[in-house]
């Protein structure tokens, strides 16, 4: 069963895994197999960190991890690498600092000292430094007028005016404990979303790309407008194990978009279907995007609920995909691809069958009442044991 994927695997190629080369590559490298073992072993409760510290370390790791990549990527000169990684020692300071100081800062909550507001105002500079560098300005632009509210609203006319925080105050509030900027949405990343996004992660490097795309390409590949029905099939199976659209686009997009192009199809037309399907992911049980995770925290109802109420949806969206590309291909009388050219769905799924055994699982334990920390858990170790029997 040993296929390239899982020897590029076992073979720790810093360059090979998106990462730059050199020193810093597999220095970058080696955060990311650490931050991965410590969500794995925090998961596992084989480090029984406070629920703050958690959040701390995810966040501070996001951080060392981030900064660098993003200065490398948008820039590249040794001065924004610099800066990078000076933002990055920010980050680490603020999550070492909550672990170092967790039980004083308990004791002082609504008393800060002066050092605590320090830190606390480099933690909200470096979470908006990060969306900046991200995302853009838009998001840290309309956080900034939220923040500048609570400092200011005190001088607005009624009724837009409150009765007015202290500095101090506010950046206790944002900046420590579990309300600002370690909230729900963090608590749900270090825990959840993590989890799942590296069970998806092991589960494309043990070949389930390849067993999805097999899979589509001999189902509907020689229908007519094949190719399109090809890129949302293997978009929606590709969504049951990973909750991000992008990342599908990576994955399945490289593929079908040449492919499309090749059979006729317009090229804004392919990538536009390659992204839809892709984005429609987001909601494909049982491996949803981050939201599905935050709206059961938020809701206080179990996560299979969540999944549950989705599967419908998430099939009509996919339906709708699938008879609009159908359409298009009729419109412009795109045939498909050639029987003989196909791999066929069942010798894919007798080969690849055992890859299918962690999702399976994931599902039955989601369905069963266990948390999906549980179940993530289980389902990441599966995998695991798939990757080293493979190889």
């Amino acid at each position: 069963m040993k296929t390239d994927t899982t020897e590029n695997i076992s073979h720790h190629d810093p360059l090979a895994s998106g990462f730059p080369p050199g020193v810093e590559g597999r220095i970058l490298f080696w955060i990311a197999v650490a931050f991965s073992a410590f969500q794995i072993a925090t998961a596992a409760h084989l480090i029984d960190f406070a629920s703050q510290i958690t959040r701390a370390f995810h966040v501070g790791f996001l951080a060392l991890l981030g900064f660098p990549l993003l200065a490398i990527l948008k820039s590249g000169s040794q001065t924004a690498r610099t800066i990078g990684w000076a933002m990055a020692a920010l980050g680490v300071t603020v999550a070492l600092y909550q672990w170092w100081e967790y039980v004083p800062l308990i004791m002082r909550a609504g008393d800060p000292e002066t050092r605590d507001i320090i830190i606390g105002c480099i933690a909200l500079f470096t979470v908006f430094a990060a969306a900046w560098a991200l995302m853009g300005p838009a998001l840290p632009i309309i956080a900034g007028l939220f923040l500048s509210y609570c400092l200011f609203g005190e001088y607005l006319p009624r009724p837009f005016n409150h009765r007015g925080y202290d500095f101090a105050q506010v950046v206790d509030h944002m900046a420590f404990g579990t309300e600002g900027i370690y909230g729900i949405p963090t608590y749900v990343s270090s825990t959840f979303i993590f989890l799942f996004i590296l069970f998806g992660s092991f589960l494309e490097k043990a070949g389930m790309i390849k067993l999805f795309t097999d899979v589509s390409l001999g189902l509907v590949g020689h229908k007519q407008g094949g190719p399109a029905k090809v890129s949302v099939l293997s978009s929606g199976l590709m969504g049951t194990i990973s909750g991000s659209g992008v990342a599908n686009v990576v994955t399945t997009g490289q593929f079908t978009i040449p492919l499309m192009k090749s059979f006729g199809y317009r090229s804004a037309f392919a990538g536009g279907v390659e992204a839809t399907a892709s984005m429609g992911g987001q909601i494909m049980p049982p491996v949803m995007g981050a939201v599905a995770f935050i709206m059961a925290e938020t809701l206080g109802v179990e996560y299979f609920e969540v999944v549950t109420a989705a599967l419908i949806p998430a099939i009509l969206y996919f339906a709708s995909a699938f008879w609009m590309v159908h359409l298009e291909a009729g419109r412009a009388k795109l045939t498909g691809l050639a029987v003989s050219e196909l791999p066929s769905p069942m010798k894919a799924i007798r080969e690849g069958w055992y890859l299918i055994l962690p999702l399976a699982v994931l599902v039955y334990l989601l369905f069963s009442g266990y948390t999906p920390l549980f179940s993530g858990t289980i389902g990441l170790a599966l995998t695991v044991l798939l990757i080293l029997g493979a190889a």
